[in-house]
C-alpha cells in the first residue's frame, strides 16, 4: 500500500501539477495513518461526524502534503 500512495502522490504532482493532496482516514485506523505518515503526509485535523457508515457519523482524519 505504500508503494501505491508514493506513485499516487507522485503522478498528481508531477503529471497533474497539483500542490496539495488530501486523504481522509478513520481516526482508530493506525495502519493506514502509517502508511500515510510514511509518505510524508501530516495530519490536518478530524472532521467530527463527517462520514457516515452503517448508518452511524463517524469522526474522519484529515491528512495532507504539500509540493515543496
Amino acid at each position: 500500500m505504500s508503494e501505491a500512495v508514493r506513485k499516487t502522490v507522485e503522478f498528481g504532482f508531477k503529471e497533474l501539477k497539483l500542490h496539495h493532496i488530501e486523504a481522509g482516514v478513520m481516526p482508530h485506523n493506525l495502519e493506514s495513518i502509517k502508511v500515510l505518515v510514511n509518505a510524508r503526509f501530516h495530519k490536518e485535523g478530524i472532521a467530527k461526524e463527517n462520514v457516515r457508515i452503517n448508518d452511524k457519523w463517524e469522526d474522519n482524519q484529515i491528512m495532507y502534503i504539500i509540493n515543496k
